[in-house]
């Protein structure tokens, strides 16, 4: 179609309804277990996906895809009608999937790619991908989307309460929130992704208190221009969901299941909620 399309990966775990009616076009990334490879989403959905997180064997790996798989998106918008093409990526410190999108920008001539990371995953960087594709639906330019959405990342703030730190310990994602490997008998951590990295945010003593005070938080930033909740494997998913239901927002409240890239690294039991402030709110600029 006509004007810039938007590229992304599997990270952003948009549902296949809102990737088909915002016309985005998403790269998957591989999910390892052992020596089997998986395609994200097309091999291996997220609830299969978390079926096989309940066996005893290795933790899941991912990979990044390589530039090809870039190289194959951008040439499939050009050949639908795109006169630019903007990818938003999983954060670059957490994934080669950034370099990957750039390296094939840099050898791609047909017509401009910008390739912008988000210093998000899961529904924070879906959030992104959703205001964007909107943008350019409506008729937004190239400079105009990598602009806003530049705008949005400032404004954009992603929480999650994980059932442990196994997996991202494991999978060497832990960043910031090392400090709580070791009191995981004591504490229910709330992490946050901010500057693209996995950070401790609080610490709290039961799973009830890390998840009200994940929701106080969240409202207390209201009212919001956007907000989303992603879930895996998480029993108390509906209770979450009842709280965050009344937050005020200018756009619908979506849901989505944690897919298996960050699913692999956050483990079970996770619940997550990414939102976007209102540019006028205090605090926006970061």
């Amino acid at each position: 179609m006509p004007g810039v399309h938007i590229v992304t990966d599997s990270a952003c775990d948009l549902t296949d309804q809102l990737v088909k009616e915002l016309h985005v076009t998403v790269v998957p990334l591989t999910i390892r277990f052992g020596s089997e490879e998986l395609v994200d989403r097309t091999e291996l959905s997220p609830d299969e996906f978390w079926e096989r997180c309940k066996g005893k064997g290795a933790l899941p790996e991912t990979a990044a895809p390589a530039p090809g798989a870039f190289l194959a998106a951008y040439e499939q918008a050009v050949a639908e009608g795109a006169e630019a093409v903007l990818c938003l990526t999983i954060p670059s410190k957490l994934s080669a999937t950034y370099t990957s999108a750039r390296t094939a920008a840099s050898s791609f001539s047909s017509v401009p790619v910008r390739v912008v990371d988000t210093c998000s995953v899961t529904m924070g960087q879906g959030l992104l991908v959703v205001a964007a594709a909107e943008e350019a639906a409506a008729g937004a330019s190239l400079d105009a989307l990598v602009s806003a959405t530049q705008d949005r990342i400032g404004r954009s703030r992603l929480y999650g309460v994980i059932g442990g730190l196994e997996h991202l310990q494991r999978g060497g994602r832990i960043g910031g929130a090392r400090a709580l490997v070791g009191s995981l008998l004591n504490i229910k951590p709330v992490i946050q992704v901010k500057d693209g990295e996995v950070a401790e945010e609080s610490k709290q003593r039961t799973r009830a208190r890390a998840l009200a005070y994940l929701t106080d938080k969240v409202r207390a930033d209201a009212p919001l221009e956007r907000i989303a909740v992603a879930e895996g494997a998480c029993e108390d998913f509906p209770q979450v969901l009842a709280r965050l239901q009344d937050i005020p927002t200018d756009h619908p409240l979506l849901a989505a299941a944690l897919g298996p890239v960050v699913g692999t690294h956050a483990g079970p039991n996770t619940v997550g909620v990414a939102y976007i402030i209102p540019a006028s709110a205090p605090g926006s600029a970061g």
